[in-house]
């Protein structure tokens, strides 16, 4: 998948063309570097339910998302029952998914744990970042060394859904990675933020 030139004549990454809503998300939000918690807890969330779904899917429903899972505050999503649990089952609006949500609820608790291990949630999901010589090309891969590694962490912690692939598009929208074609608009931009970023740490 190669360049796609956008209605104002600037080049984005190919993923772009044909899915108009996809244009805001790139240039505002893919790639650029998180280190906010929650969001970082709602972008794994959300990498989750979107297995086996297209991302479209799961972007077009992910305000329904937020309200649904208390915009994503780990410490309350830890708490939820199985009152909460029947709630979210019977939610048109997300994905209804019993091993999805419970995996979520599930992931909400573990996420509780590493924040009292690591300080916060991007110390440790920051720490996976990858070396700049390391990165290969992002049209030819699914999976990386980097997100294999701390897919393997996560799981021996006890979080679910969270295999090689999806922690990878994990990487790649949280800008642990800058995956943005170099020809791509938004490359550079990108490349600014994760220049000046802090890197978080315990």
């Amino acid at each position: 998948m190669g360049l796609f030139v956008a209605p104002d004549g600037e080049p984005r990454c190919g993923w772009v063309e044909g899915v108009p809503e996809f244009l805001a998300y790139h240039d505002q939000e893919w790639g650029f570097p998180v280190v906010d918690d929650q969001r970082l807890f709602e972008k794994v969330s959300l990498e989750a339910f979107q297995s086996g779904l297209s991302w479209r899917t799961i972007l077009a429903k992910r305000e329904n998302f937020r309200q649904a899972f208390a915009g994503f505050d780990y410490h309350v999503v830890a708490e939820f029952d199985d009152d909460e649990r029947d709630r979210l089952l019977s939610d048109a609006g997300i994905v209804r998914h019993r091993g999805k949500i419970d995996a979520v609820i599930n992931n909400a608790q573990r996420a509780i744990e590493m924040e009292r291990e690591f300080g916060t949630l991007a110390a440790y999901f920051w720490s996976f970042e990858p070396s700049a010589d390391s990165v290969g090309d992002p049209q030819s891969q699914s999976t990386t060394p980097a997100s294999t590694q701390l897919s393997k962490d996560l799981k021996k912690r006890g979080w679910k859904f969270v295999g090689p692939t999806t922690v990878f598009a994990f990487m790649q929208a949280m800008g642990l990675v800058n995956d943005h074609l170099v020809e791509c608009v938004v490359h550079g931009p990108v490349e600014d933020a994760r220049k000046v970023l802090p890197r978080p740490s315990r």
